[in-house]
């Protein structure tokens, strides 16, 4: 193992050994630090806008697409976000400490269930530095230790935020090392990571499919994976079209270039001929692609930029302006095509059905199934998590957007009067 090699796991050792005082830190001290952190990072928008701007203007020249580098830029009204992000972190209850199912058993023994932080988190990421924040905010108001590491195209501004962090965590009393940030960009540094088991409790990877099944092959310590989003919206025969119309837009384009954009329209045959020229049209108006099948094809004619599909545009996550179209011809029809092609990410039904409804809520295998919403709600904000560590699409240990709670455990607790077991 070279020096290089050696960087993330000397900072796991120092991140493990901080998350013991974290875990027992006080929340009014966990909340000081997480709104000083805030208050710098608004403090420092224009720092961080001219780390950001080189990193974005040497990615585009390396032809990074477009839905990449939306993914990394920082604005000042990003910045912000990310700011206000925090502060909700920080007005959140904190979970670690509170007992839960309390009962007493017939001996007199009250027994129940004490929330206590996972331990250390380590966090491989592709380039997002808003991600660097995300992730330490929800750690650092668990009660976790958290090791980050960076993609290299925006490693420079996840670098600065990172700074930020360890800088005011520190000054507000919190622990040393609480927070660590592997400076090398050296890939094998991942690969240490992988191995540190005796100092990582969980990891946590955000990006791509090559990432995430890399994290998986290679990890000596379990792994919450997520993030790859398959997304479709399905308009039942009894959907309001206007409010389908409203909804498949904003999923799609509000912004294209994340997990929980819609990737795929499905549309019941019945309004397909009402329904699909009118929101091509509306789609074709805000850039989009569409890709359709055979019947949809005739359908959509020339209201928008059409392609055959291919049978592999069905399991693509767009992160684009572009959507496959497919024409079914009943709700089991439906169901069939996102039980094949989905990731388990977000699935949304337009209908005024309460029995369509209230099925597809039951049978579409998902973290988020919507009714009525845009896939793009699901999000750790949106569902009043405050930031997310991630959207988890498997089943253990979390799914959904995981935010404070999907970072604890528990301890069993046995409270008695001088009870002996005979």
């Amino acid at each position: 193992m070279t020096t290089t090699q050696i960087e993330a796991v000397e900072r796991a050792a120092r991140v493990r050994k901080a998350a013991r005082q974290l875990g027992t830190a006080s929340t009014d001290l966990k909340d000081t630090a997480l709104l000083r952190v805030a208050d710098a990072i608004e403090a420092e928008t224009d720092a961080l806008l001219a780390v950001n701007g080189p990193e974005l203007e040497r990615a585009r020249a390396n032809g990074l697409t477009d839905a990449f580098l939306d993914r990394m830029t920082l604005t000042p009204d990003r910045i912000a976000g990310i700011a206000r992000d925090v502060r909700a972190i920080a007005a959140l209850p904190d979970p670690i400490g509170e007992v839960e199912d309390m009962s007493t058993r017939p001996n007199g023994l009250q027994i129940g269930r004490m929330r206590v932080p996972l331990g250390v988190i380590g966090a491989v990421y592709e380039s997002r530095p808003n991600v660097t924040v995300d992730i330490a905010a929800v750690c650092l108001k668990s009660g976790n230790g958290v090791l980050l590491r960076s993609g290299t195209d925006a490693h420079a501004t996840s670098a600065a935020l990172a700074a930020i962090l360890q800088r005011e965590t520190a000054a507000a009393g919190l622990p040393d090392h609480c927070i660590e940030f592997v400076q090398s960009t050296d890939r094998a540094e991942v690969g240490a990571m992988l191995r540190a088991h005796e100092y990582i409790d969980l990891m946590v990877p955000r990006g791509g499919a090559d990432l995430i099944r890399r994290i998986r092959d290679e990890a000596t310590m379990p792994v919450v994976a997520g993030g790859i989003g398959v997304c479709h919206t399905y308009i039942d025969d009894e959907a309001e079209l206007d409010m389908a119309e409203r909804i498949v837009v904003n999923a799609k384009t509000q912004r294209p270039s994340v997990c929980n954009a819609m990737d795929t329209l499905l549309v019941h045959a019945d309004v397909a001929a009402s329904f699909l020229p009118r929101v091509a049209r509306a789609l074709g108006d805000r850039g989009v692609t569409l890709h359709v099948d055979d019947r949809a094809a005739g359908l959509v004619g020339d209201t928008a930029p059409a392609f055959p599909v291919e049978p592999e545009d069905y399991d693509r996550e767009w992160l684009s302006l572009d959507c496959s179209v497919h024409i079914v011809d009943s709700l089991d029809d439906a169901l069939d095509h996102i039980e094949v092609h989905g990731s388990g990410h977000s699935e949304a039904i337009v209908t005024d059905s309460y029995a369509a409804a209230q099925r597809f809520q039951r049978e579409a295998d998902a973290s988020a199934v919507f009714v009525n919403a845009s896939t793009y709600f699901n999000d750790g904000a949106q569902f009043g998590l405050g930031c997310e560590v991630g959207i988890s699409t498997q089943k253990m240990h979390a799914r959904g957007p995981m935010g404070l709670r999907e970072l604890t455990s528990y301890k069993w607790v046995v409270l008695g009067t001088g009870q002996v077991r005979t």
